[in-house]
């Protein structure tokens, strides 16, 4: 078996400054001269350290956010507080693993509360009971958002990241623009998440789907769920087990059966990811280091749960050919086995995000197809 390859800090630098420079994950919305200073000064990932560094960068921008709030000024309040969060989150990234990381999405999450709070339509804070297993938690702390130009009961479109991408970070004004309504929430496993991921985490949503029945405003009958990244595995494998309380789901660059292997683990290492993939997954999932994670992978393959060879509901398989975080042969796999399914599949790497090509575009036009209102009964002629 290859040993455990660990990225030299020098190689995470210039990856993690090309994500700045192209406004990318983690890096989106921040100053990239500043991003340059703080990556020139720390030697390595040591995470707290690297919370450190990124949350001194923070701490100004939450001064003046402060400071403008007070007098009134709600434009340079949201300015600041806009580059508070962005900090807050770089300097937790990839996982809030470390006390400091764990201080860092603390505040990133009030500076991100505390943003939202100035917009024209404030996103709601939705609480939905969770009755789990004993030590695990006992509330989903959801963001839900209305459309505008639309009439309800809103067809509803449940979105949530990856495992370094949380529902702060979901971006939902195209959804909402199409006369959806979203409710952000985070995957098992991360963020404020009742539980961590295991074979049988999707009984997280048993509750979120029966809040969304209880209400008026949205569509039960309308109900799609999007998965980005890691959390492209819950919404296949949701798609599967809750078929008949969705109309659609989306994985958009997730894995099902091959990023569970061995090999693929230590290939990936070397991949597009800056660092700690495997640490980072582990951590989703109840785990901490990279022998934890190769341990445990396996358990939760789709494949191997008997999963894919059974009905589902509609499912978009989206990616990048090139994706080295999780392979394209898993989506080729979903392909190949079960109900057939629908994929878009673009140039270059995970999630198939580039140049000269929205994704995004991708997701909200299938995604309106399958979210139309029920045609109205024909009328039978007196």
């Amino acid at each position: 078996m290859p040993e455990k390859f660990v990225r030299p800090y020098g190689e995470v630098r210039e990856i993690l400054l090309a994500r700045a420079k192209h406004a990318r994950n983690p890096m989106d919305n921040i100053d990239y001269e500043t991003v340059r200073e703080i990556l020139a000064q720390l030697t390595s990932t040591d995470r707290d350290a690297w919370a450190a560094a990124f949350s001194a960068a923070a701490a100004p921008y939450e001064a003046k956010a402060r400071e403008a709030g007070a007098r009134g000024d709600k434009a340079a309040a949201a300015a600041n507080w806009k580059m508070a969060y962005g900090f807050y989150r770089a300097a937790r990234y990839p996982a809030p693993n470390s006390a400091g990381k764990t201080l860092a999405y603390k505040k990133s999450q009030d500076c991100y509360r505390a943003l939202e709070a100035l917009a024209a339509s404030p996103l709601q804070l939705v609480i939905i009971p969770f009755k789990g297993k004993p030590g695990e938690g006992r509330e989903i702390v959801a963001y839900l958002r209305l459309p505008k130009a639309a009439a309800a009961p809103y067809p509803v479109v449940m979105i949530w990241g990856g495992i370094d991408s949380f529902k702060e970070e979901r971006r939902v004004e195209r959804y909402l623009k199409a006369g959806m309504a979203t409710l952000s929430i985070d995957m098992p496993g991360v963020g404020e998440a009742p539980l961590a991921g295991s074979e049988d985490a999707e009984r997280m949503w048993d509750p979120i789907f029966d809040w969304i029945a209880a209400k008026p405003a949205l569509d039960a009958k309308r109900v799609a769920v999007v998965g980005c990244s890691t959390g492209g595995y819950w919404a296949t494998k949701l798609a599967h087990t809750h078929k008949d309380r969705l109309a659609a789901a989306i994985n958009h660059g997730g894995p099902a059966h091959f990023a569970f292997t061995s090999e693929w683990i230590h290939q990936a290492a070397h991949g597009e990811y800056p660092f700690e993939l495997a640490e980072t997954l582990a951590c989703a999932f109840g785990r901490a280091t990279f022998e934890e994670w190769l341990a445990y992978a396996p358990k939760l393959s789709l494949l191997d749960m008997g999963l894919l060879d059974k009905p589902c509901a509609p499912l978009l398989c989206v990616n990048g050919v090139d994706d080295s975080v999780f392979p394209i042969s898993d989506h080729y796999l979903l392909l190949q086995r079960g109900h057939p399914k629908s994929a878009r599949f673009f140039p270059g790497g995970h999630m198939g995000h580039g140049d000269g090509w929205d994704v995004t575009d991708t997701l909200v036009g299938w995604l309106a197809g399958h979210l139309k209102p029920a045609a109205a009964p024909a009328k039978v002629p007196a």
